[in-house]
């Protein structure tokens, strides 16, 4: 299936969804970001992750284009460059540049928009959100286990102190 008929059995509530192919689809895909006015790649940030938007076909950035004039009247009428990016390049290569948490909004204002978070299993596992999480939880686990190791411990000889002196391990 290509990635619109992805996304389409997504919305009709197929009852097996594929989000491996839904991902696997997007990465095989050309797909149109759109320029800001330095001429970087078009984002907007949501509770701190940055979404890059981009769309299937110029009629659905079209339809965005006139959504941002319709909610942003201050948003100057005008064409709107784009640059056309396969969508592994986006989450293999841009998205780990970018140095902030980041992931890819697809047809923003439209009918059928998707999300690619930054997560494990769309984003290389160095920047991937829940991978983060992940490490820091490990060390969090690991940390409890030396301190649960030193509660349990019996009394030491203390460094440096007189022989045959002893203290307990403390947390």
């Amino acid at each position: 299936m290509s990635l619109m008929d992805e996304v389409a059995a997504i919305y009709a509530g197929a009852e097996e969804t594929r989000p491996t192919a839904l991902i696997g689809e997007f990465r095989r895909t050309a797909v149109l970001v759109p320029l800001d006015s330095q001429g970087g790649l078009w984002t907007a940030e949501f509770q701190g992750i940055h979404w890059i938007h981009a769309f299937t076909d110029e009629s659905a950035l079209a339809r965005f284009a006139a959504t941002r004039q319709e909610t942003d009247p201050g948003e100057a009428v005008h064409d709107w460059e784009y640059r056309t990016v396969l969508g592994a390049r986006l989450l293999d290569t841009v998205i780990p540049a970018v140095g902030e948490p980041t992931g890819v909004a697809l047809d923003v204002g439209g009918e059928r928009p998707m999300m690619f978070p930054p997560v494990t299993g769309i984003v290389p596992e160095a920047v991937a959100l829940d991978a983060a999480l992940d490490a820091a939880l490990d060390v969090v686990t690991d940390q409890g286990a030396v301190d649960a190791a030193h509660t349990d411990a019996t009394p030491e000889t203390t460094p440096g102190a007189a022989s045959g002196a002893t203290s307990e391990a403390t947390p």
